[in-house]
């Protein structure tokens, strides 16, 4: 039979000792039942590592006592406490008098580091260890021991028994926390299994928080096979006394309460990646990806932490380099939590240059923004390690070449929490290694971190606004208003106009408030949660403000806004320092206050860590990363109840998440090999864009240089040839930037953007349209737009590690499907070759292929594309009826109503059965008389002529066109 200790007890207990532990049973072991450490292996190990000791093992019983007495002082409230001062005596707080003459000096309790020096450490797995009496104590499954410390715990359950989970194992060992708190003085990690899925977490952690260990080529679970890959992996001596050491910390959070924090598999990873490739030289930067939410802040200071602690990289310096101002004082934030020594905080750019040029040996953080007006070298070391978070576009331009400039034998680092996508293929060049083959050096994907718990998935509630426009009225009106505009400026002033119209409309805000309101109570609070509402722009929150104030009283709300450019000081109310909007956030944490919601069109939704956080309310169009970046403020795990984070989406922005997934890694690893052809090219784009501009003086700076330039693009014909040269030069050098290649050429590409900038069609023109006839014309679509019903009785979307997986795994077959539905497409096209709009079609076809072959749009744009001319082909289809039958159709419905002809009912025959047929043709399809769905739409569309517009009410009329129709459409 199998039970717990065949089973579980024995698999655990057989990887551990192949994994180097030896196997001592715990009665075997010298100890009393009320020893916490096994006190002849301390003092063996004592003796082994410290010369001064074995010279007089006496000194040993010293050390042991006041080791003892940290552990017999231990109270439950106080473990996290007790359990840093054991690892401050451990490796800081160490020294005695037992060098010459009394003289203080470390000793060592552990061989660390060197592989030499690890072998020094002896390593014990024992089972059924009894603490601390052997009548009613309590018995723990499995206890690790180094140098006869009790460094990690073990709690078992039967895999046969469905009812049991590792959760169940968890929650033993929290008991015991409480109950024998002594127990875990001198523990690194505990870890609980029931056979199916194994998890650990660091002493007084809650047990939803303890996460899973997976290796880079092994995810899966369920088995007790995975559990055996994932003991066997992680639970080495090595790789405990490195995590030990380097990726544990304590930190105090707002309430002054102390906690441990232990690395997750990704991070433990990702860092030991990083050191290593410091350690090596080369290669001298990587880049790594791992999702929103996962703890990239962490994974640096733990990699800043271990680099620090390397005596081989003497004395180096890190640097964290972020791109965003709240982003900052996050990371700050994170480190200062941490306890970590030696950190300071870059402010401005001066205290930048003094920290480089005074060659200090610390941790800094700064922004980027901090390197922009770096002029010369300022530090040539070359253990100088940066860690750039949010590596995304600021990164690669002109800032990316000042890092490098400052610090050009550094090692640069790029993390990211979004899929790098095809707008920052450059990003691969800036950060990733040749050496690495995905491009990346270290990947945790959004489905990895859903499936580990690190996040919750995401669900999606479309909610989408009716919005009636009287379209032939506001089209007289408008055409009336730009009478005197071009048809080219009329579109840029349309273009301009349609968005903000509906997203200012005040009818729509009142209805999506009184939705979110609704929402809100009903759905969230209840469950003790809190809500963000992410508007167009800065106007917008006011209104939203104003509208939720009526609904949920001042206090519920507030907004959180960047109040720079306020001329009209629009938004004073909301101006705060850092200080004053930290207080309002850590007020928006705080399960018991008032404020339940806050308002933001920009701030926010990068960066803004409030797990309470669960619904975001979206009504601002958004895209890639910045569009991933937000939504990803609502999945971070809380307690039990939170399962999952939930965007109520009124702008339909669900699709644009799933192409902010999609990347593609093949068309990356081209891009990082392609950059050696780019380069070839580079000096004859620029030759190309120059030649416009011959015996120009490029030297001459103001007003008389630009005019000279401007001179050489008389006509928008020139203008257009210019700027779709410049775009492709544009390009290529977004590719290499910030490579030394360019240096020479930088002045000339300069002076070329700012001729580009100069002649852009849009920017000039439609700002002033825009300031004579925008409000206008806004006016005019909020008079003629009427605001329907809010639909929240959509299907709930839920973004899960599956889905996920699946829409990336569809992708790899993407060339077969989109091949399929072209070839599918084209034969509809010339079955109907005669017809109009088949014409038509198959040139929509072959512009789509045009744009294609261009490069103008991606693989995945081009199957949706192509989806959506094969609907409009379906649609088509329908229409196309065999002209018998359209007559025969025709023939029995004029005759029926033919005969209902009389002065009571003046009806046009020609015109009623006219309008069916129209009607009818759109809504039917192939074989929809043997559908339900398809006999309703039809009756639908009938009863829209007979009974509506003709008020004709006799139902034996309507039976028999139905007839009719059914028979002959």
């Amino acid at each position: 039979m199998f039970n717990e200790d065949n089973t579980m007890e024995q698999m655990v207990l057989t990887s551990l000792k192949n994994n180097g532990w030896k196997f001592i049973p715990a009665e075997e072991l010298q100890r009393e039942y009320s020893d916490v450490m096994v006190e002849t292996m301390v003092k063996e190990a004592l003796i082994r590592l410290n010369p001064e000791i074995a010279e007089e093992p006496s000194r040993a019983d010293e050390v042991i006592y006041k080791l003892r007495t940290l552990i017999l002082t231990v109270q439950p409230h106080n473990l996290v406490t007790q359990n840093e001062m054991f690892k401050k005596m451990v490796f800081e707080e160490n020294s005695y008098p037992f060098g010459k003459d009394g003289r203080m000096i470390p000793i060592r309790f552990f061989g660390t580091m060197t592989k030499e020096d690890l072998v020094l450490n002896e390593y014990v797995v024992t089972n059924q260890w009894v603490y601390p009496q052997k009548e009613n104590g309590k018995r723990l499954d499995i206890v690790l021991l180094i140098n006869g410390f009790p460094v990690a715990i073990g709690e078992l359950k039967t895999p046969v028994r469905n009812s049991i989970t590792w959760l169940d194992a968890a929650r033993d060992i929290a008991a015991y926390e409480k109950s024998i708190p002594g127990m875990f003085v001198t523990n690194i990690f505990n870890f609980a299994t029931e056979g199916k899925s194994y998890r650990y977490g660091s002493v007084c952690m809650p047990v939803g928080m303890w996460g899973p260990w997976h290796t880079p080529d092994h995810k899966s679970e369920g088995s007790l096979a995975d559990v055996k890959i994932s003991v066997e992996d992680m639970i080495t001596p090595e790789k405990i006394m490195d995590i030990f050491q380097f990726f544990t910390l304590f930190a105090t959070d707002k309430k002054y309460r102390k906690y441990k924090v232990i690395c997750r598999y990704q991070q433990y990873e990702g860092a030991n990646l990083i050191v290593e490739r410091v350690k090596a030289g080369y290669p001298k930067q990587g880049l790594i990806w791992h999702f929103q939410g996962s703890g990239k802040s962490l994974l640096m200071v733990f990699a800043a932490q271990k680099l620090r602690m390397m005596p081989e990289l003497n004395n180096p310096t890190i640097v964290i380099v972020d791109d965003r101002i709240d982003l900052e004082t996050q990371i700050t934030a994170t480190f200062n939590a941490s306890d970590i020594p030696n950190l300071v905080s870059l402010g401005s750019k001066d205290d930048l240059e003094s920290f480089f040029l005074g060659d200090q040996r610390k941790i800094a953080i700064t922004t980027i923004f901090k390197f922009g007006d770096v002029k010369k070298e300022l530090n040539p070391r070359d253990n100088i390690i940066l860690m750039v978070d949010e590596a995304h576009r600021t990164q690669e331009g002109d800032l990316g070449s000042k890092m490098r400039l400052a610090l050009p034998n550094a090692f640069f680092f790029g993390l990211t929490g979004t899929p790098i996508n095809r707008i920052d293929k450059n990003t691969f060049n800036t950060f990733g290694a040749v050496e690495d083959k995905s491009g990346y050096m270290s990947k945790y994907s959004f489905s990895d971190s859903i499936r580990d718990n690190a996040t919750l998935p995401l669900n999606f509630e479309p909610v989408p606004v009716d919005l009636h426009v009287d379209r032939e009225k506001l089209d007289a009106e408008f055409e009336a208003l730009t009478e005197n505009l071009s048809n080219e400026d009329k579109a840029e002033l349309s273009r301009r106009v349609n968005m903000k119209a509906i997203m200012y409309d005040r009818k729509r805000i009142r209805k999506i408030c009184e939705h979110i309101a609704k929402h809100y109570r009903e759905k969230i609070e209840p469950n003790g949660y809190k809500g963000q509402v992410v508007c167009y722009d800065r106007a917008c929150c006011l209104m939203y403000k104003e509208e939720l104030d009526k609904l949920l009283g001042p206090e519920a709300t507030t907004i959180v806004m960047d109040t720079n450019n306020d001329k009209e000081d629009k938004y004073k109310a909301y101006k705060r320092d850092r200080d004053a909007e930290g207080k309002v956030l850590d007020r928006f944490r705080e399960p018991n206050d008032p404020l339940k919601l806050v308002i933001v069109t920009s701030k926010l939704l990068t960066g803004f860590d409030a797990p309470i956080l669960q619904a975001m309310y979206l009504d601002k169009p958004m895209k890639d990363h910045n569009l991933l970046q937000a939504i990803c403020r609502t999945n971070r795990t809380y307690d039990e109840g939170k399962t999952h984070g939930l965007i109520v989406d009124y702008i339909g922005i669900f699709d644009n998440v799933a192409t902010a997934l999609d990347f593609d890694e093949s068309s990356m690893k081209k891009v990082i090999s392609n950059i050696e052809e780019v380069k070839k090219q580079i000096p004859a784009l620029m030759r190309k864009c120059l030649s416009y501009f011959m015996g120009v003086d490029r030297t001459i700076d103001g007003w008389e240089g630009l005019i000279a330039a401007q001179e050489c693009l008389p006509n928008n014909k020139i203008k257009d040839e210019f700027g779709a040269d410049y775009k492709v030069l544009n390009r290529a050098w977004d590719a290499l930037s910030p490579d030394p290649f360019l240096n020479s050429m930088k002045f000339d590409y300069q002076w070329l953007t700012r001729v580009f900038e100069s002649v852009k069609p849009t920017d000039g023109r439609g700002g002033l349209i825009w300031a004579s006839l925008g409000a206008k014309t806004l006016e005019l679509v909020h008079e003629n737009l009427q605001v329907g019903e809010v639909h929240d009785d959509m299907e709930i979307l839920t973004m899960d590690a599956d889905l996920i997986d699946e829409f990336i795994e569809k992708q790899k077959d993407l060339r077969k499907t989109t091949i399929k539905v072209e070839i599918d497409l084209v034969a509809r096209i010339q079955k109907h070759s005669n017809e109009i709009k088949f014409v038509k079609l198959g040139e929509k076809l072959e512009n789509l292929r045009e744009k294609h072959e261009q490069g103008l749009i991606t693989s995945i744009e081009f199957l949706k594309l192509l989806l959506e001319l094969a609907r409009e082909a379906a649609e088509a289809e329908q229409e196309v009826v065999p002209e018998e039958e359209i007559d025969k159709g025709k023939a029995a419905l004029t005759e029926l109503f033919d005969g209902l002809r009389n002065s009571k009912t003046p009806i046009i025959v020609e015109r009623i059965v006219g309008d069916i047929d129209d009607i009818v043709k759109i809504v039917r399809f192939d074989g929809w008389q043997g559908t339900t769905a398809g006999k309703q739409e039809v009756k639908k569309a009938l009863r829209s002529v007979v009974w509506v517009k003709y008020k004709i009410k006799d139902k034996e009329v309507f039976d028999k066109a139905y007839q009719y129709i059914e028979q002959y459409y």
